[in-house]
């Protein structure tokens, strides 16, 4: 909140602390559902940097040689040493695969899947309550203004009417900006999940392909 409010506090030519006060009550649960965001976000952004960091393409591809070859007992070896998503989802899947390869690979998918998509509908309400937030300040706002000018005597009641439309634009410009700032990480976690279930169908239909086209050449080992 603290860092979302900085410009807005520049511009209005207050200090965070006057910003924040200025804004009214409503200002409290913007604080919370900023905070929220903040550490999700961060999470999820961590998050994606570690599983990036355990990517490992080539032990993927050997996985995929030693099923071409129907060393199967080869390939979940190599699958084992790796944190690589997509080769524990082959791994876990081989393993089962006298069971039902298919639903093997489906369970472990989503395991997997799940991971990526922790976090995201939590991102989706802040950055949905916070304007919603904003806006119940501005009408909480402008009741306390209308409510000045109800008195009659506008003169004595000035500082209430310009401090209910400093706290309605302060809650609004809050709310925004804390749905704004929330905006960009959320849709790069859901373009990184969008990423993730691509390579997880991509890898599930080369496995087939490699496991059909070694049982049309030869019996496949159990």
């Amino acid at each position: 909140m603290i860092t979302v409010s900085l410009p807005l506090a520049f511009l209005m030519n207050q200090t965070p602390m006057e910003l924040f006060k200025h804004g009214g009550p409503i200002m409290w649960p913007i604080l919370i559902v900023s905070f929220l965001l903040i550490t999700v976000a961060t999470e999820r952004l961590l998050f994606i940097v570690r599983e990036n960091g355990r990517r490992q393409p080539a032990v993927v591809e050997q996985i995929m040689e030693r099923v071409e070859r129907r060393d199967i007992a080869g390939a979940v070896e190599v699958g084992k040493k790796s944190q690589d998503y997509l080769a524990r989802i082959l791994t876990y899947a081989l393993t089962h695969k006298e069971f039902s390869l298919a639903n093997a690979f489906t369970r472990s998918a989503n395991q997997e899947l799940q991971r990526f998509s922790q976090g995201l509908p939590t991102l989706d309400t802040c950055i949905t309550a916070a304007p919603l937030l904003g806006l119940l300040g501005t009408v909480t706002g402008m009741m306390e203004t209308f409510g000045a000018l109800g008195s009659g005597d506008i003169a004595s009641s000035a500082s209430k009417i310009t401090g209910g439309v400093a706290e309605a634009l302060i809650a609004t410009a809050c709310g925004l900006a804390v749905a704004v700032s929330g905006l960009l990480p959320f849709n790069y976690l859901n373009a990184r999940l969008e990423e993730a279930r691509l390579e997880v169908e991509d890898a599930a239909n080369m496995l087939t392909i490699l496991i059909k086209k070694s049982e049309s050449t030869a019996p496949f080992p159990h």
